[in-house]
């Protein structure tokens, strides 16, 4: 079974439409509870049990972090109840530490005050506690603070009291996670079955996430259309950090901080702060060696290898008529009982959005790309990227660029990147952000296609599936028979509280509601209500045209009479979420306006929604 996270299904492939084939049940597991986006919110997740989108527990102190951990728990108890001699694999990838950073109260709150010092300390603290564990080498260096990120000393003290409560929530997001992945563990262990149990322990987000910028954010989604938050929007949300009301991230500092000793954060692939996380084995007395340390380079990508060569299974060559690609990455089961013996991993590229590292046998060269985790588009070209050279065996944190001084490493090093780079199809490079969040360059079910009609309620649509209403006119024509003056409810709708739009009747009033980025909302509502029985109720978008994100006028009209018109002056351009959908006839996920509580299904007869694209 899988549990949580998933996001390796293509956008367009999420829907109710399938295909089905590279869903967890497609691809091994026979049972999965979870989510499919990059995230989710973790207090209303866009949830999936096997192949069907599915509403989450309706209870007031819901958050998905237990929820995972109850399913995960009831499925393993289930199955050893029932075939205690058959073996289990649980896969459990909770949506920490990943944005957005959301935490029962009473977990942030254990942490007020602990980071009032500041990142710079922080890190210094960290980096103290690594040599006082062995979990660095003894001569490891603890690389400066990068000149793009400010001192804790320079800033205000408003500022300060806003990112340490940043820190605190982020703090409150693993812990409370560290407990559930907990109570995992005890129920196997509860089990009699712990030490008969193979366990990968493995935390990071790809090293921290400096994606909330230089002010940390509020809303996520903000960043993924390139819109600039404010310190004063950030400073006007701090009591509400890491609740239901936000969807939070932490100042990029923060990141750099926790990535100690290394250099950078997630999406810069190149250095080690964006791509080195901490792992941990055990396997009861089949590792001999408990508590000890083990140096030798592994990537993720050795764990299947491992697994497979510890339980005894052969990797299969043909599945299903199919033959296979061979499984990359190398088995880590040599190093179980042998601390000192060599790395069996030779050889590792790294790219993430035109960041590039290539490791081999002690040697890291890497280029920095001229974007950094929070800007729009990057500074430099490819040729014009400054290339270090790094010995790891002596210098763990990459503090000593060794570029100059052995030039013909570095290029031999550069030469095997490209190799690797071509072996493993990661050319040609693409360093494109906001528009690779762009649903319309990618493959999807709606290509060609400027009409869309549905007949019946339809929930969890993915924004790669979904008639595509950024930077156009449209109009959404609904079919309704009312069965009384005060029928009511969501005809259409997509995204929810941080960015998207509803088109539904309130006491049997037709109302827009748009969401833009929870900054600004505008609402166009009929001052009459429908009659009883059929109405055709119709919303027309006219978009003024120009770059992303422009605005438009729009005009409510029922059976072809016009009864409201306002103005949207700024629209979203790319994104209204990873994980919130489309929905018809009711509202799955968060709501996009404050006037309903979601699902808010349609109380009448609703006929058929179309949506024409201009």
């Amino acid at each position: 079974a899988a549990f949580g996270k998933w996001h390796n299904t293509p956008d367009y492939e999420t829907s109710a439409a399938g295909p089905f084939d590279r869903w967890p049940t497609g691809l091994g597991f026979e049972y999965f509870y979870g989510f499919l986006g990059g995230d989710t919110n973790q207090w209303s997740p866009a949830l999936v049990e096997n192949t069907q989108h599915i509403q989450k527990p309706n209870r007031p102190d819901y958050h998905l972090t237990p929820d995972l951990a109850d399913h995960a728990i009831k499925w393993i108890r289930t199955q050893q109840a029932i075939a205690p001699d058959k073996p289990f694999f649980t896969y459990f990838a909770t949506g920490a530490t990943h944005a957005p950073h959301h935490a029962p109260k009473e977990w942030i709150d254990k942490y007020k005050g602990k980071f009032d010092r500041g990142w710079d300390k922080l890190r210094e603290d960290i980096f103290a506690r690594q040599l006082a564990l062995g979990v660095i080498p003894a001569d490891t260096k603890l690389t400066p603070r990068p000149a793009e990120l400010p001192a804790w000393d320079s800033l205000t003290p408003t500022e300060q009291k806003v990112y340490a409560r940043q820190a605190e929530v982020f703090a409150g997001f693993l812990s409370h996670t560290d407990a559930q992945i907990g109570r995992v563990i005890d129920a196997i262990d509860r089990l009699g079955e712990l030490d008969n149990t193979l366990v990968f322990f493995i935390a990071g987000d790809n090293g921290a996430s400096a994606e909330g910028g230089l002010t940390g954010s509020v809303n996520e989604l903000k960043v993924f259309n390139g819109v600039a938050e404010s310190p004063q929007e950030v400073l006007a949300a701090l009591d509400d950090l890491g609740g239901p009301k936000t969807f939070n991230h932490f100042h990029a500092a923060w990141a750099w901080a926790v990535d100690s000793p290394f250099q950078w954060t997630k999406q810069i692939a190149s250095h080690f702060g964006g791509t080195r996380n901490g792992l941990v084995v055990a396997w009861g007395d089949r590792i001999k060696n408990r508590g000890e340390l083990r140096s030798q380079f592994h990537h993720v990508i050795d764990i299947a290898p491992t697994i497979l060569e510890a339980v005894g299974i052969e990797e299969p060559e043909v599945v299903n008529g199919v033959k296979q690609q061979p499984i990359e990455g190398t088995s880590l089961v040599y190093s179980f009982d042998n601390p000192a013996v060599p790395s069996h991993h030779k050889t590792q590229y790294f790219e993430m959005l035109g960041n590039r590292g290539i490791y081999d046998e002690g040697w890291v060269a890497a280029a920095r790309h001229g974007r950094l985790p929070w800007e729009r588009v990057s500074k430099t070209t490819f040729d014009e990227d400054n290339w270090e050279l790094y010995d790891i065996t002596k210098d763990f944190s990459e503090a000593n660029d060794l570029a100059k001084q052995n030039p013909d490493k570095l290029a031999q090093l550069q030469d095997l990147f490209l190799e690797e780079a071509k072996k493993y199809k990661v050319l040609p490079l693409d360093d494109r952000l906001l528009q690779r969040f762009d649903v319309k360059i990618r493959s999807n079910l709606i290509t060609g296609r400027n009409s869309f009609t549905y007949y019946t309620s339809v929930a969890g649509i993915p924004e790669g599936s979904a008639p595509n209403i950024k930077n156009r006119s449209f109009s959404i024509t609904a079919d309704v028979d009312a069965a009384s003056s005060g029928t009511e409810g969501v005809l259409v709708t997509q995204g929810g509280r941080f960015a998207g739009w509803s088109f539904f009747l309130q006491e049997g009033k037709p109302t827009f509601a748009y969401n833009l980025l929870n900054s600004d909302r505008t609402i166009i509502q009929s001052s009459q209500p429908i009659a009883i029985g059929k109405s055709q109720i119709k919303f027309d978008f006219t978009y003024d045209g120009g770059a992303p994100g422009a605005g438009g006028t729009g005009k409510l009209s029922i059976d072809d009479r016009q009864v409201a018109e306002g103005r949207i002056e700024q629209t979203v351009g790319y994104r209204f979420g990873l994980d919130e959908t489309f929905d018809v006839g009711q509202d799955t996920g968060t709501p996009a306006v404050d006037t309903y509580q979601t699902p808010f299904a349609f109380t009448g007869n609703l006929q058929q929604v179309t949506l024409e694209l201009k």
